[in-house]
């Protein structure tokens, strides 16, 4: 599957590279895409440094079969621009799998992708989902159709076990 990696500064480093890693291996093609293409970033413990590949101007929601959204300060810095959100929220519409993590489900309220779905996410999000109206369970992951949620660092292994699993599915199961 082509995975899109919504990313900019400040996410959380193992949040990222872990399941980048673990998509990779499996034998995913994941892009990383930011405010532009070609920008250095760095995640919030300076461990870990990547560079975007393509701008958001640049990809559709069609070139993708998935989503994933990393977690720290991210989320934040991306969802002010609308072109994201959409982004976010026509992958979703479409059913495709898509895979946050911590603050990742910021993105989600921004590109107004929380409606009747159960998720999970960082405590202060949430709290955000819950006044907007969100199922809101407080658990290591949960898959809701085709969104995979987790909260926090510890919870790596589980996000990546059932993203992993969820790509297996036919997408008419979901």
């Amino acid at each position: 599957m082509k995975i899109a990696c919504v990313l900019d500064r400040g996410f959380e480093d193992s949040e990222y590279e872990k399941p980048y890693n673990a998509f990779k291996e499996a034998g995913h093609e994941v892009t990383i895409i930011g405010h532009e293409a070609g920008k250095e970033i760095t995640g919030s413990k300076g461990r870990v440094t990547t560079k975007t590949e393509k701008g958001i101007d640049e990809v559709g929601p069609d070139e993708f079969d998935a989503l994933f959204i990393p977690g720290g300060s991210s989320p934040d810095h991306l969802r002010y621009n609308a072109k994201v959100n959409r982004f976010v929220a026509a992958l979703m519409e479409a059913g495709k799998p898509t895979f946050a993590i911590c603050h990742g489900p910021q993105l989600l309220i921004a590109a107004d992708q929380y409606r009747d779905r159960t998720m999970t996410a960082w405590y202060t999000i949430q709290d955000d989902l819950k006044k907007m109206g969100a199922r809101v369970v407080d658990e290591e992951v949960r898959v809701d159709r085709n969104l995979v949620t987790s909260r926090k660092p510890d919870d790596i292994p589980a996000f990546i076990r059932e993203s992993l699993a969820l790509m297996k599915e036919p997408a008419k199961t979901r």
